[in-house]
């Protein structure tokens, strides 16, 4: 099996999971993501305790690339101190934009990996970034 069909396993494994697509139990975070380009949308719910994101979840309808990444994000983010989490993110959005290509400054990204290659594909960017950019706005506005 080719790294190509991994990815893309992976990407199918998210589109239609629903473990991470649901409401979380006491948020205390709730932050409404949109593309306006297609009509992307989610709602990223989080409950943050001393400083770690103790649960997440998201709700919303988009194209598989957007819950794709939705579900990736979370699975990545639980658990984690908020600093932790934005290191994430920006780590998905300097391979997004091609300023990080080295496999083991990726690995931290773990299946958002199987996003790289959206960066050759204009019009489906703000699809698989909407999710980290709702996850930015939760904890810098919060």
């Amino acid at each position: 099996m080719g790294i190509e069909q991994i990815y893309t396993e992976v990407l199918h494994e998210h589109t239609n999971s629903k473990r991470n697509k649901h409401h979380i139990d006491n948020p205390t975070v709730k932050r409404n993501g949109v593309n306006p380009n297609c009509g992307d949308e989610i709602q990223l719910e989080m409950r943050l305790k001393n400083g770690v994101i103790e649960d997440a979840g998201f709700t919303g309808s988009g194209c598989a690339i957007s819950q794709a990444s939705a579900s990736i994000m979370v699975d990545l983010i639980k658990g984690k101190p908020v600093e932790e989490a934005m290191n994430l993110a920006d780590t998905f959005f300097a391979m997004i934009k091609q300023e990080i290509t080295e496999e083991e400054k990726l690995e931290i990204l773990e299946d958002a990996v199987a996003l790289k290659d959206i960066s050759y594909m204009p019009a489906r960017v703000k699809c698989a970034v909407l999710s980290w950019h709702t996850l930015k706005d939760c904890v810098e506005t919060d």
